[in-house]
């Protein structure tokens, strides 16, 4: 059984609907890198990410992001231990293999940077002292795009560091109604057998292995660079980006269980890659361009 099989059949058996979000996730985990997810309350965002987790083997945690939250809240902070007269390091949240960093625009931007050396070094620095983080680490980021009050908009350094942007939107009615089923019978994500120890470092082998042909790699720098020559287009990607759909291109082919990359791999990761790296001109975002 290919890799993104053995995770979505493990995953339906608490949501169902989201086979291509749960396939983005795997993709990037194994890729080293992180997602944002957009989407409306009540869409299992929340759940999703925890099934992902349980299903994978990795430690899950949870951060709630609020107008009031520090950055030592994220990375933790020393404390005085009377106990041994010094002063000792208590670690944060952020010391986990998969961090939801849910409704993550609600914290101000200072917050929102102490994940910043996390997602690209997988290292924390509190007060001069660096601390590795888990490996492997992967952040899973939320967004609702309907608020607007009590928000603050995400820096472009911020994301950059996210490999994909994904979006979540309705469930089609029979997919509702099969979803409505599952929680009938109260099936929880913590009730899922999670998959063989092993199973993520045997991916990862995979896809270090994965070839990547020069008229790949010609076709991913045509890619990047044709947005840079769009009028539409204030700024656009990277070579940063470039990079980020090679490693999605080549994870994705790991999970399909392929040891070379398609250009249709190249297809599939351009625009989760994409959309959340390129900044339009005031005109086009007048013009409804998206």
């Amino acid at each position: 059984m290919k890799a993104l099989e053995a995770v979505n059949e493990k995953v339906s058996q608490v949501i169902v609907g989201y086979s291509e979000i749960v396939e983005d996730m795997l993709t990037a985990l194994v890729a080293g890198g992180h997602v944002i997810i957009e989407g409306v309350p009540g869409i299992a965002k929340t759940t999703l990410a925890k099934t992902f987790a349980r299903v994978t083997g990795l430690k899950f945690c949870r951060v709630q992001f609020t107008q009031d939250l520090l950055p030592a809240d994220i990375t933790g902070h020393y404390y005085f231990n009377y106990e041994t007269n010094q002063f000792e390091f208590r670690e944060g949240p952020i010391f986990t293999n998969v961090l939801l960093a849910d409704e993550i625009n609600r914290a101000p931007t200072k917050t929102q940077s102490a994940l910043l050396e996390a997602m690209e070094e997988g290292q924390v620095t509190v007060e001069g002292s660096t601390f590795p983080l888990p490996r492997p680490f992967f952040v899973i980021a939320t967004i609702n795009p309907i608020e607007h009050e009590g928000v603050y908009t995400l820096p472009e350094a911020q994301l950059d560091r996210f490999m994909f942007k994904l979006k979540m939107g309705y469930l089609p009615r029979e997919v509702e109604l099969a979803m409505l089923k599952l929680k009938n019978q109260k099936y929880r994500f913590y009730e899922v057998d999670p998959l063989e120890e092993g199973f993520l470092k045997s991916l990862r082998e995979a896809f270090l292995k994965v070839y990547a042909d020069e008229e790949i790699l010609r076709y991913i720098g045509d890619l990047v660079r044709a947005t840079r020559e769009r009028d539409e287009v204030l700024y656009g990607a990277s070579p940063r980006a470039a990079e980020q759909i090679l490693y999605a291109s080549k994870a994705r082919a790991a999970v399909q269980g392929r040891d070379f990359v398609l250009p249709d791999d190249v297809k599939d990761v351009a625009v989760k890659a994409l959309r959340h790296r390129l900044i339009l001109s005031v005109e086009a975002e007048m013009s409804g361009v998206t």
